[in-house]
């Protein structure tokens, strides 16, 4: 447990790494139609991160894709990032394939396994993270070579020098951020969580479920609004209602109109007896207070962890579904 919770404090160390092995890569520039970050789990939210701090600057498409296929409108003016941390993950090879097929740009992001064999073999260049990490821990590097991608397939400007300041701003922060984890898990308990974003902390909350999800081994969900003002907020009269708990998670920046929304779900979520976090993103820029709620949450998930005696680690449920897909 403590192996994994000195991995994630060292989110801005990792974020200094990435950089610089993606400096190192000599990725070259392109006039792209778009970027297709195709990848599952730790190796897709990456992607997802990216855009979100990214922002209303992105000039081009940017989209996150999680299956075995590209879609059918993609051309070759796209450039296609294959994100899989072990070089294994079979939906990211299918993809690899399929964008050579059509005939796209590829890179790939990965530390070994069948998909850096392929790349090698046709000449595409490879972002070589380190293997040391849990997949799921490797999250800055996921990160940045989507950004950097991004930039080098002409989709957005580069935001290097933002991810180097929030390294440094994460590092001030993290002892602060560490004891607010503590404070949220005692909050959430033990109940199935539901975990609320918009606009920029909408994949942040995405991130927290699935943290939740692997490293507590408990059921978590997210779901983002406005849209959960439209249909979801219903559930939240039924009487199952008061044994979950919620986190909202906000930003400074976020819509007025959003942010009424957002008081008045939380307000509806505590009349059903449910629980109800609301956590404020911390940070100057959109990266700096994205990747604040990214720590955050992953300081969370491995507080829960800890709370309930479960190893974080442990993921003989995944191992399960990867042996049985073998077979």
């Amino acid at each position: 447990m403590s192996a994994m919770i000195d991995d994630v404090l060292g989110l801005p160390d990792q974020l200094r790494d990435a950089l610089w092995r993606v400096e190192t890569a000599r990725l070259e520039e392109a006039n792209s139609a778009g970027l297709m970050v195709c990848g599952m789990g730790g190796s897709a939210i990456g992607g997802d991160l990216a855009a979100s701090a990214i922002g209303d600057r992105l000039c081009r498409p940017m989209i996150s894709i999680r299956g075995y296929e590209l879609p059918s409108w993609a051309t070759p003016e796209w450039t296609v990032l294959c994100s899989s941390y072990s070089g294994n993950t079979e939906e990211t090879l299918a993809c690899f394939e399929a964008a050579e097929a059509l005939g796209a740009r590829r890179l790939v992001l990965s530390t070994g396994g069948a998909l850096v064999e392929r790349a090698r073999e046709a000449g595409v260049p490879v972002v070589a993270p380190p293997g040391i990490y849990q997949p799921r821990v490797a999250i800055a590097y996921m990160f940045v070579a989507a950004a950097e991608a991004a930039a080098l397939a002409g989709v957005a400007p580069r935001i290097r020098t933002e991810i180097d300041a929030a390294a440094a701003f994460l590092e001030r922060e993290a002892l602060t951020v560490k004891a607010k984890a503590a404070e949220i898990a005692a909050a959430l308990g033990a109940a199935p969580t539901v975990v609320y974003g918009s606009d920029l902390t909408a994949p942040v909350a995405h991130r927290w479920k699935t943290q939740i999800n692997e490293n507590a081994k408990r059921h978590a969900f997210y779901s983002e609004l406005p849209e959960a003002d439209h249909n979801e907020i219903c559930g939240w009269t039924g009487e199952d209602a008061a044994r979950m708990a919620t986190v909202f998670l906000e930003d400074c920046d976020q819509h007025p109109r959003e942010r009424r929304r957002f008081e008045l779900t939380a307000e509806i979520v505590a009349e059903s007896g449910a629980g109800v976090v609301r956590v404020e993103t911390v940070g100057e820029t959109r990266v700096e207070r994205l990747l604040w709620g990214v720590l955050l949450g992953d300081l969370v998930s491995l507080e829960i962890a800890r709370k309930a005696g479960v190893d974080p680690e442990q993921i003989e449920a995944l191992n399960r579904i990867k042996e049985g897909m073998a077979g």
